[in-house]
């Protein structure tokens, strides 16, 4: 991996010597913008599509994914810190270059499903505010370009923030939703393996929270970012703290379809961005109601866009051995710019000449969750082995590990043939 980050003089300094608050602002970043970039365009209309048609059947779920998601994440800290390396040089370095190649053409896989997906959300909440499609997928990509081709890795972690943070809107959609909290009780004593229906969307919500390209963007961002064994606490902290605000975040638009539209009864999938927002937001009024889903919306496209992508340019880079750093100007490493790019533009082209492909949605995450043997294996071999001895995942926790890991999988390969089949 590339030359750190730079930094001010003080967080040179050994994190002993520093109070444990400017350690954890320091560090603060990787898990952060990983997580906010989990709640993608296509875990909402997940979420969404969950409460509409199952109620709050699907809650306990979304509360049960937040350990899963902390346990398989803070691989990749450890990964990232203990190794300096990124998710593909690694398995390169471990396992050979055949492996390698394998990895990250699951990782092209999932990153051509998420970017198309992102871009339609772009492009669904620039029609909700009458911007053509053309305009909105434009301004999205220039924008994406601008910052990454001109920034530092620093400055694309903290507008990736920015930009994640208006995902936040959906906590305050779903406070102001008519639900009732006897219906969210039943809801979470509901099983949700007792129909094919719900099998697939249980599914789609694990594909929605743990995706290929989450791997290698956060192992490559701690190394990227130049992390080091003291500030390992923290970045788990980092992981932990976006764990929880994500599936808060899928929470909340979950119970905020519930409460407007779940009756008893199946209703009609949401396929199209302007689908969900009338569904989410007809007890805010049409104005308010489109103004903060679309902030939502836009915030969680963006910084996915910018997450999925880099997470593109970094898997192949590792891979194939091109230099791969946002620390280096675009003239040093042309491949790794070259890559992002192509992603962004690609992605906003096919969404510009394709019908809407919002519908895809649920398709992709199910998709991911078929995926997850594969994702999952690498990350805990990898852990086992690669990592320094003293470092490397051993008794309970290991056992723990490969518990939740096959639980995962399991699961999210039973629901999506399941749901399909069925």
């Amino acid at each position: 991996m590339s030359a750190c980050a730079q930094t001010d003089p003080e967080s040179t300094l050994p994190a002993r010597l520093r109070p444990r608050w400017r350690v954890f602002l320091a560090v603060l970043g990787p898990g952060l913008v990983v997580m906010l970039a989990d709640t993608d365009v296509g875990s909402i209309l997940t979420a969404a599509q969950s409460g509409a048609q199952w109620g709050y059947g699907l809650l306990a779920l979304q509360l049960a994914l937040v350990p899963i998601l902390f346990v398989v994440q803070e691989l990749t800290v450890r990964l990232g810190i203990f190794t300096g390396k990124g998710h593909g040089e690694l398995i390169r370095e471990t396992f050979g270059g055949f492996w390698a190649w394998v990895s990250v053409s699951g990782l092209a896989v999932a990153t051509v499903g998420a970017l198309l997906t992102e871009f339609s959300g772009v492009a669904g909440i620039g029609e909700l505010f009458g911007v053509p499609r053309a305009v909105s997928l434009a301004l999205a990509a220039g924008f994406l370009l601008l910052v990454v081709w001109t920034g530092s890795y620093r400055r694309v972690e903290r507008v990736a923030i920015a930009l994640g943070l208006f995902e936040l809107v959906f906590i305050g959609v779903a406070l102001r939703a008519p639900a009732h909290g006897a219906d969210v009780l039943a809801g979470l004593a509901t099983n949700p393996l007792a129909h094919s229906g719900m099998r697939y969307l249980v599914a789609a919500n694990i594909g929605a929270v743990i995706m290929p390209w989450m791997v290698f963007y956060q192992q490559s961002a701690v190394a990227d970012k130049g992390l080091r064994a003291e500030e390992y606490a923290a970045a788990r902290w980092d992981t932990a703290a976006g764990a929880l605000l994500t599936q808060v975040v899928m929470a909340a638009v979950l119970v905020a379809a519930a409460a407007t539209l779940w009756a008893g009864h199946l209703s009609p999938p949401l396929n199209t961005v302007g689908q969900v927002a009338q569904a989410l937001t007809p007890f805010l009024g049409r104005t308010l109601g489109h103004t903060l889903f679309g902030l939502g919306m836009l915030g969680a496209a963006m910084v996915a866009a910018i997450v999925v992508a880099l997470a593109a340019a970094w898997g192949f880079g590792e891979v194939s051995g091109y230099k791969h750093s946002l620390e280096l100007h675009p003239l040093e490493a042309p491949w790794f710019y070259l890559v992002f790019s192509a992603g962004v533009i690609g992605g906003a082209l096919i969404v510009a000449l394709a019908p809407d492909l919002v519908a895809l949605s649920i398709g992709v995450e199910v998709m991911n969750a078929l995926m997850l043997p594969l994702v999952l294996g690498f990350l805990v071999a990898l852990a086992v082995k690669a990592l320094p001895p003293e470092h490397r995942l051993r008794g309970w926790y290991l056992w723990l590990v490969l518990a939740v890991v096959a639980a995962t999988s399991t699961l999210g390969v039973y629901g999506g043939i399941s749901g399909v089949v069925g």
